[in-house]
């Protein structure tokens, strides 16, 4: 690992950040058939809710790839029963979003359930500060939680870029939504990564016998579960234990600070008009007023 303030951890952030602002500039002003077209940022609420299909993202991969290690490596399950362990997560996902789904289809509203959502994302995340003996049906409702929520965002967030775009751009508005998610998952996990990293070796420290052991137990939460099993049942591998599952509590008080934050974001979503009608024209309208065309094109005209 290398210090945050070090020439390889700024380096490739800084060329990283001079790219994206010289790719923005490009596609803006030069390019004349852009990869990205830039009027798919002109709304507030597609800006909104592309921050929040990544914050999406990363909090349902934090949960997908560290929820199983804590089960490994704190409860001792093995990978096959880790994965049945992670049913109430998973399969509460897919009902919600479907039923979500069909519920905004039919009533042509979707800012009620990125609320929704986004409460019983924060809600599940900070219900989620697992300890070492946490019991089997406490484990189990903290993960329906928060899966009824990540669920509840897969088909609203998606409703309501879609709904903000303007016709010509509906298209890659929506493929944009995936990009964003996949950008989530993958910054989730290194972000996950980098948290438990540090905060393991902050705890190991305090234990006199493990404090040796602190940069080399530290480097990876993957591997060292097989450390924590071959070690014998003692105050040992009791307070190891201690410190992974301290150590991943802090990656999920991060997710549900994240996600409340988005929760707070979500707020300026504006309510558009769902109808065939609006969204496949210009005469895309926001519920409740009668404003026209002109508010997709960014000015607002309501009378």
């Amino acid at each position: 690992m290398y210090a945050w303030d070090s020439v390889q951890t700024l380096l490739p952030m800084i060329i990283g950040a001079v790219g994206l602002i010289v790719f923005i500039f490009y596609e803006k002003h030069i390019a004349a058939d852009p990869m990205i077209p830039i009027s798919i940022f002109e709304h507030r609420t597609a800006v909104v809710n592309y921050v929040g299909t990544l914050v999406h993202g990363l909090t349902l991969w934090c949960c997908l790839y560290y929820l199983p290690l804590y089960f490994e490596a704190v409860k001792g399950y093995s990978p096959v029963i880790a994965g049945v362990a992670m049913f109430p997560d998973s399969f509460s996902v897919v009902p919600s979003a479907i039923l979500v789904g069909i519920l905004i289809t039919y009533t042509g509203y979707y800012r009620w359930a990125i609320w929704l959502g986004w409460v019983l994302t924060t809600f599940g995340m900070g219900l989620c500060l697992l300890e070492s003996n946490t019991s089997i049906p406490a484990w189990i409702f903290l993960m329906v939680v928060s899966g009824l929520g990540l669920g509840i965002l897969f088909p609203s967030l998606i409703f309501a870029i879609q709904a903000s775009a303007k016709p010509r751009d509906v298209a890659m508005a929506v493929a944009m939504t995936s990009f964003f998610r996949s950008f989530g998952q993958t910054i989730g996990v290194a972000i996950g990564g980098s948290i438990f990293q540090n905060r393991m070796r902050a705890n190991l420290l305090e234990y006199p016998v493990l404090a040796p052991y602190a940069e080399k137990y530290s480097k990876d939460a993957a591997a060292l579960i097989e450390t924590i099993r071959s070690m014998p049942s003692g105050r040992d591998k009791d307070d190891l234990k201690d410190a992974y599952t301290d150590s991943l509590r802090i990656v999920w008080a991060v997710c549900c600070a994240l996600a409340e934050a988005t929760m707070f974001l979500s707020v300026m979503t504006k309510e558009y008009d769902l109808s065939p009608e609006a969204v496949q024209s210009d005469q895309g309208s926001i519920k409740g007023t009668n404003c026209g065309s002109e508010e997709k094109e960014g000015v607002s005209k309501c009378v």
